[in-house]
């Protein structure tokens, strides 16, 4: 049975700034215009059609009142922004988990189809406490054992919401790389948790072979979001310090023509499988 994915009010705050961008631009007004109208700034308009900040309800009405809209749709944008402004699950763990990634958390949360593809690491939904306890020590930041127990328990919590969701496809693509890299103490529990969690109904897992040689993502990893009309996909990529975000459409539709060259080389979900058996019996 498919378990139910609470709401992301990340999405909604999403949702909201492109109604508010596409009103304003249907109004004719220039972001300057807006912001004098209601007496803030420029960038926090352009911060708020972008989604990087929420919006106070008093200036949502003001805004709604400025672009003339109907009552009706008025009220909807309203319960819109209320939605927005609620907790999400992961906020709790504000402690250890950057604000960059809680952004991304939020849209993983409602995201129909999550794609992505991992050079040299197991992916944070697939990884096992040890695995991830030895990426937290390998950071090179002097963190308390009661941090690195939060962050694996963050970890934990976001398998649970993502992989015990049914209605969400998931699709992993991981480079035979990441799989040499697991310290042998290691092996023993990732390994078959790989093969484990590939047999899910909702869980796609590809290994990129050795073999498929010179390909199209040699510069890194991604992940691509995709939510279905009227919510745009989304690219992120992690980097050290932060998460970047591609929504334009033309790096969109790249990023969605290197994974399917990804997911041409890659080994199929059976013979995925067979390698990740080979290598757990040499252990």
């Amino acid at each position: 049975m498919a378990s139910e994915r609470e709401e992301s009010p990340t999405v909604r705050r999403r949702r909201l700034a492109a109604e508010l961008r596409r009103l304003r631009k249907e109004s004719s007004l220039t972001t300057d215009q807006v912001a004098k109208a209601l007496e803030v700034s420029q960038s926090s308009i352009s911060r708020i059609e972008t989604a990087r900040q929420g919006i106070k309800i008093n200036d949502l009405r003001a805004l709604l009142t400025l672009y003339q809209v109907p009552e009706n749709k008025a009220e909807d944008l309203l319960k819109l922004a209320r939605q927005a402004r609620q907790q999400g699950w992961w906020q709790v763990f504000g402690d250890v988990v950057p604000e960059s990634f809680q952004a991304f958390v939020g849209l993983e949360t409602e995201a129909r189809q999550r794609r992505s593809y991992d050079m040299s690491l197991i992916p944070g939904l697939l990884q096992t406490p040890d695995y991830h306890r030895a990426l937290v020590n390998a950071e090179l930041i002097n963190r308390t054992s009661e941090e690195v127990d939060r962050k694996i328990e963050f970890r934990l919590a976001r398998q649970r919401q993502t992989l015990g969701s049914e209605d969400l496809e998931l699709c992993f693509i991981v480079d035979e790389a990441s799989l040499h890299r697991l310290p042998e103490n290691i092996k023993t529990g990732q390994l078959p948790h790989l093969i484990e969690t590939s047999e899910r109904p909702n869980v796609n897992l590809h290994v990129l072979p050795f073999g498929a040689g010179i390909h199209a993502a040699m510069d890194g990893s991604f992940v691509i979001l995709g939510f279905g009309a009227p919510d745009p996909d989304v690219v992120y990529v992690e980097t050290q310090l932060s998460g970047l975000y591609q929504e334009q459409p033309a790096a969109i539709r790249r990023y969605n023509l290197v994974y399917e060259d990804l997911r041409a080389k890659a080994l199929d979900a059976r013979m995925s499988r067979d390698l990740l058996a080979k290598l757990a019996k040499e252990v």
